[in-house]
C-alpha cells in the first residue's frame, strides 16, 4: 500500500498536484482512529486476528476507541466502533473523496 501511494504522491508531484495521493479518503483519519490502526497494526503483527482477542488486547492497551471514547474493549465494541468509522469514512468520500 505504501509503494502505491509514494508512486501516486511522485506522479501528483509531477502534476503538480501534490494532494492526489490523499484525494480519495474523504477526510484526515483523527488522531484516534490513528491510535487505533496503529495498535490494530501491531496486534496483527503477532498473529492475532480473532475479534474477540484483538479486543481484549486493545483493552490491555487501554487504547481509547474513536467513535465512544471507551477503552474497555469487547468484541460487539470492535464491530460497532469499525463499522461506525467506515461509514463516517464511505460517507465523507461520497461527498468530498476523488471521483465524488
Amino acid at each position: 500500500m505504501d509503494v502505491f501511494k509514494d508512486r501516486l504522491s511522485q506522479r501528483a508531484l509531477d502534476t503538480s498536484r501534490p494532494a492526489l495521493a490523499h484525494q480519495c479518503q474523504g477526510r484526515p483519519l483523527s488522531p484516534a482512529e490513528i491510535a487505533l490502526k496503529d495498535a490494530l497494526m501491531e496486534v496483527f503483527a503477532t498473529g492475532t486476528h480473532d475479534f474477540a482477542q484483538v479486543a481484549a488486547e486493545l483493552a490491555s492497551r487501554r487504547v481509547a476507541a474513536p467513535v465512544s471514547g471507551r477503552s474497555d474493549w469487547t468484541e460487539a465494541l470492535l464491530l460497532e466502533e469499525l463499522s461506525a468509522i467506515n461509514a463516517d469514512l464511505d460517507a465523507a468520500y461520497r461527498d468530498r473523496g476523488y471521483g465524488a
